[in-house]
């Protein structure tokens, strides 16, 4: 695997600002913007994602990483239920319901890889060497 120096150059992080350049599209471009609460709720969850990917990494430790990502895949989550409310409160089609809702699930599959990857890899982060 190539050393990765920016937390921008990691997949997951790429994904994850998808998701929320999605999720944002659709709380301005439907009736959506007029729910506030969920509005807010849901572009809330889908920055989270991407946000706590770049606030591990920055952390410079193996275990804070794991940590972030799993917080990172729990808004992922909670993006993906908040989505169903969405569709039920019909702000969106079926067809844009499924593709949201399938970048949640690849963008958690990724995560829970990634996370097995660090708890078999001997890196422990740049802020433990000597």
């Amino acid at each position: 695997m190539a050393t990765i120096t920016r937390f921008e150059d990691l997949e997951i992080w790429q994904i994850a600002k998808e998701l929320c350049r999605e999720v944002f599209i659709i709380s301005t471009k439907t009736s959506l913007k007029n729910d506030f609460k969920l509005r807010d709720q849901i572009n809330g969850s889908s920055g989270s994602v991407m946000d706590n990917i770049a606030e591990g990494f920055e952390r410079d430790g193996k275990n804070e990483f794991r940590q972030f990502l799993s917080i990172s895949k729990g808004s992922c989550g909670e993006t993906r239920s908040q989505l169903y409310r969405v569709f039920d409160r019909k702000y969106i089609s079926q067809e844009k319901f499924e593709e949201i809702k399938e970048i949640t699930i690849v963008l958690s599959k990724k995560i829970s890889s990634f996370i097995n990857y660090l708890n078999k890899s001997n890196y422990k982060g740049t802020k433990y060497k000597t």
